[in-house]
């Protein structure tokens, strides 16, 4: 099966054999995981514009 890496686009195998799958590489891989870490991805939710984080708390306005 073919699909195509969520970072640079390309198709690339998801199989077992891929061991960075859904990635095409580990530099793919790698270049996603520091996005995470930089906190330029995020998971949305219905009322993140409720939520105000402070400290190691986060509380609803």
């Amino acid at each position: 099966m073919k699909c195509r890496c969520p970072n640079c686009k390309t198709f690339t195998d998801y199989t077992r054999e891929n061991p960075f799958r859904p990635f095409c590489s580990e530099r793919c891989k790698l270049i996603d995981l520091g996005e995470w870490l930089a906190e330029e991805h995020r998971i949305s939710t219905d009322g993140d514009a409720d939520f105000v984080e402070t400290g190691q708390e986060i509380t609803r306005h």
